[in-house]
């Protein structure tokens, strides 16, 4: 008997609470705010709020307001310094390190012992449980995991027995023992911070192992997986690791990576498995083989709100349980957990793809899109025509972002997309044309507004050299682990600063 039939049942017996949460979600939800509630009423928060007297969420929506980070930087800052029971109760020791506010500062986001317990590896096991559901015949704990993480961050001045890094990082440091006995790399090259010194080691550590399972952020992971095929002179990653065998991804929509991913293994053995994963929980997971939305967790640490995108930035918006949204409708998500983020809005968009079980696709971001011209462009849109025309033209990339050009005197509007490459198109004003056409089957405010080019001119297409994401990513000191660039832009701020950085070279 091999070690995952022996460990399989102790995964999959959890599905029927994930389902049962799902098909009860007012019950779930309600269970899970009555917790939180309950753990802050003697926080500060809690204490000025009043959460010991809140008890229905019409109460709780009606006197907490909705946050963003700006709004807690101060007390997130007195966490850091060792204040207790400010946001949570007790001292929080670690902190993920997220991007950059619109202030251009990064952003702090507690990791609580409860929310690494309850949410984060939790939300770990659950996928593991969904994988091992859908695929019974998987081998994927006979051999070794590959986990790719980031780093701690160096440049701030802590108190003893603080950390602030990447999620990834404060994940495999407080780890089981255990389990590293079934992944690679070790924890010290783990949490290497050069990536020019961290991908070698990562290759020398893995290229030997069993991988049968690998975690992480599709763009990151492609650099890894390409050098490995390198180092070993294969031809594929399945000549170096046979038994590979599932991709647990998440971060970055895996749209743009697909054909890329096909081309480095044997798509036959291939399983893909999507994970909603950030800095400030884990929330979702795909639950079905054929179906690409993802199931939300509603027990495990979270209480979801959602506010209808065009109430997005509201100072009073008219916030949605769980139970209360609608099929089909797009919202920005807001959430409470046991990190103590308190009506939090995350700044991500989703759609409700089913409301029993309710599932989810993600949409975008409230802030990474292009609206300059009424087109309301969002990422997952861009998403879904750069991979159709990378298909049409048999190319690839490595990266993308999109910003407006804005209407000059004798020039309508456009859209300037910087893309790199890994195999360029043979005509990139054919790929231009691919591309713009696709954009208008995919959003059809963007079409309206292209018709007869008398709002839109046709997008053009800038291309990036070799490494330039990663040299603007290694500018504003977010390289490596989950930092990831902002695929669409409203404004000229982030396009022309990478401009200038592609020019250089």
């Amino acid at each position: 008997m091999n070690l995952t039939s022996l460990v399989r049942p102790h995964f999959v017996k959890r599905i029927d609470a994930m389902t049962y949460a799902t098909l009860h979600a007012r019950d779930a939800q309600s269970a899970q705010l009555g917790m939180l509630l309950k753990n802050g009423r003697h926080t500060l928060v809690g204490e000025r709020a009043g959460y010991g007297s809140i008890d229905s969420y019409d109460d709780y929506r009606s006197r907490v307001p909705v946050s963003g980070y700006a709004d807690i930087r101060p007390l997130v800052e007195r966490m850091i310094a060792g204040e207790k029971d400010i946001l949570w109760p007790g001292t929080t020791k670690r902190f993920a390190q997220s991007s950059g506010t619109s202030d251009g500062k990064s952003k702090y986001i507690p990791v609580t012992a409860d929310s690494l317990r309850r949410n984060h590896y939790q939300g770990g096991s659950d996928v593991v449980s969904s994988y091992l559901h859908l695929y019974p015949d998987s081998r994927m704990f006979d051999g070794k995991g590959f986990i790719l993480g980031g780093s701690f961050a160096n440049e701030l001045t802590l108190p003893a027995g603080i950390k602030v890094g990447d999620l990834s990082a404060n994940l495999i440091d407080a780890i089981n023992p255990l389990v590293n006995l079934v992944r690679v790399p070790s924890k010290r090259i783990a949490l290497m911070e050069d990536w020019r010194q961290k991908l070698p080691a990562l290759v020398k550590a893995s290229i030997n192992s069993d991988i049968t399972n690998i975690s992480g952020v599709p763009s990151w992971f492609l650099t890894v997986l390409k050098e490995v095929i390198k180092a070993a002179g294969a031809s594929t990653i399945h000549d170096v690791w046979p038994h590979l065998e599932v991709f647990f991804h998440g971060g970055i929509s895996f749209k743009p990576y697909r054909e890329q991913y096909a081309r480095i293994t044997d798509p036959s053995r291939m399983r893909y498995l999507e994970t909603y994963n950030a800095s400030e929980g884990f929330f979702a997971v795909q639950s079905a083989i054929e179906d690409p939305s993802l199931l939300l967790l509603l027990d495990i640490g979270v209480f979801y709100e959602f506010i209808p995108v065009d109430e997005d930035g509201d100072p009073h918006p008219h916030a949605l349980a769980a139970w209360e949204v609608n099929e089909g409708e797009t919202y920005a998500m807001i959430i409470t957990s046991c990190n103590g983020l308190w009506r939090y809005a995350l700044g991500d968009t989703v759609t409700v793809t089913s409301v029993n079980p309710l599932k989810i696709i993600i949409s975008g971001r409230t802030k990474h899109y292009i609206n300059a011209f009424g087109e309301e462009l969002m990422v997952y849109n861009a998403d879904a025509a750069i991979a159709a025309t990378c298909r049409e033209t048999d190319c690839a990339i490595t990266n993308y972002t999109a910003a407006p050009v804005y209407v000059g005197d004798k020039s309508r509007g456009r859209h300037e997309w910087l893309i790199e490459f890994s195999r360029e198109p043979d005509d990139i004003e054919a790929f231009a044309d691919a591309l713009d056409r696709n954009l208008c089957r995919e959003n059809s405010d963007y079409q309206a507004k292209r018709a007869g080019n008398l709002f839109l001119d046709r997008l053009n297409i800038v291309k990036g050299r070799h490494g330039v994401f990663d040299e603007w990513l290694a500018s504003t000191g977010k390289l490596g682990g989950q930092r990831k660039v902002p695929r669409l832009s409203n404004d000229r701020r982030i396009m022309d600063a990478m401009l200038r950085i592609n020019d250089i070279g």
